[in-house]
């Protein structure tokens, strides 16, 4: 098949989750040993996550985050307080297991796959390291689009490849992490368009750039919109013109992912541009999708409104990596755990709330 057969193929085995199984779900929510209600959104989480994977009696055991890593050539307009040279040493750091990510992802037993899909360095083989380089950095999103078609086809059907792959060896839960200095960039034009939100609102200070760099980061994002504009008439265009090879994998990592009913922790803004990608190429996806926690990066507040979704963490992070979806992973494994475990007012004999 073409890719775009192979991309075809993969949108059309999305489905969104049978409503038909929230009454029995519901039920047994309401039969455990407790006041309904009471465990508050542990039992939306609860819900969400049998709906995804289709079950009245949901499993979660293993658990999976993939961090895809790529380079961006709009670093070169000095948006980021690091230089690239900081992604692929970030790499060598997190496949040695020194990384924020290699703490939280084995601290919430997930084992963790860093990808190279697009990081400007030619790495050796290295166990924990997936080598799916589709090319050596993005281009320059505020001289011309970021990604050709093909290339994020690419991109997109490597992230979807490993979800599939993941949901073949046995995983119930997955996860999204990135690497790449420079994305909060991509990411913000992203979501500019894609929600119709302004740059001025959601720009931040990424790595932690100073205010005079910051007017200068807006003023790159709204000229990279300005110059792909003719090429962001579909979610995919907007994808390929203003985001990069780990955002363009992410979007195909939650996609896979759905199309397996495998439910999927987004991790923090990078990630999210991501998602909403996907969202926004097949909004079934939706159903599928814990956005893990509230970013400190500037504007995911905004994104979160816009889209209507409640994070479930909110902890000031803005590292990415992976590291909310690891840590959210433990209230949604706890959330599973209550649902399967606790014993219920019909086997317990315990006599429930006395109406009047």
């Amino acid at each position: 098949m073409t890719l775009l057969e192979q991309f075809a193929c993969l949108l059309d085995g999305i489905r969104p989750v049978d409503r038909s199984l929230v009454p029995v779900i519901q039920a047994h929510l309401d039969d455990l040993t407790k006041p309904q209600g009471s465990l508050g959104r542990l039992e939306e989480i609860a819900m969400s996550y049998a709906l995804a994977t289709g079950s009245p009696v949901p499993v979660l055991d293993k658990k999976k985050i993939c961090c895809f890593a790529a380079d961006h050539g709009v670093a070169a307009e000095g948006v980021s307080a690091f230089p690239a040279e900081v992604t692929p040493q970030m790499v060598y750091n997190m496949v040695q297991g020194g990384a924020a990510i290699n703490v939280l992802s084995k601290h919430a037993g997930a084992d963790l796959d860093v990808v190279d899909v697009g990081v400007n360095h030619d790495f050796p083989d290295m166990p924990g390291l997936i080598r799916k380089k589709v090319g050596y950095g993005s281009s320059n999103i505020s001289s011309g689009p970021a990604m050709s078609e093909t290339e994020t086809l690419q991109a997109v059907l490597c992230g979807a490849e490993l979800a599939v792959d993941a949901h073949k060896s046995g995983y119930h839960l997955l996860g999204t992490g990135e690497m790449g200095i420079a994305n909060t960039t991509p990411a913000t034009a992203l979501f500019s368009v894609l929600l119709g939100v302004s740059p001025e609102t959601i720009t931040g200070k990424g790595t932690g750039i100073d205010d005079s760099r910051l007017e200068h980061k807006k003023k790159i994002v709204r000229k990279a919109i300005e110059v792909n504009a003719s090429r962001c008439s579909t979610p995919f265009g907007t994808l390929a013109a203003l985001g990069g090879y780990e955002i363009a994998a992410i979007s195909g990592f939650v996609l896979g992912a759905a199309s397996c009913r495998l439910p999927v922790v987004v991790d923090g803004f990078i990630s999210s541009s991501g998602a909403v990608a996907a969202m926004k190429i097949c909004p079934s996806v939706i159903d599928y999708i814990f956005f893990s926690h509230l970013s400190n990066e500037q504007g995911h507040r905004a994104v979160m409104q816009q889209l209507g979704a409640r994070p479930i963490l909110d902890l000031d992070l803005r590292l990415g990596e992976g590291t909310g979806a690891a840590l959210a992973m433990q209230v949604i494994a706890g959330a599973v755990k209550l649902y399967n475990e606790m014993a219920t007012f019909s086997s317990a004999r315990i006599s429930e709330k006395e109406t009047v």
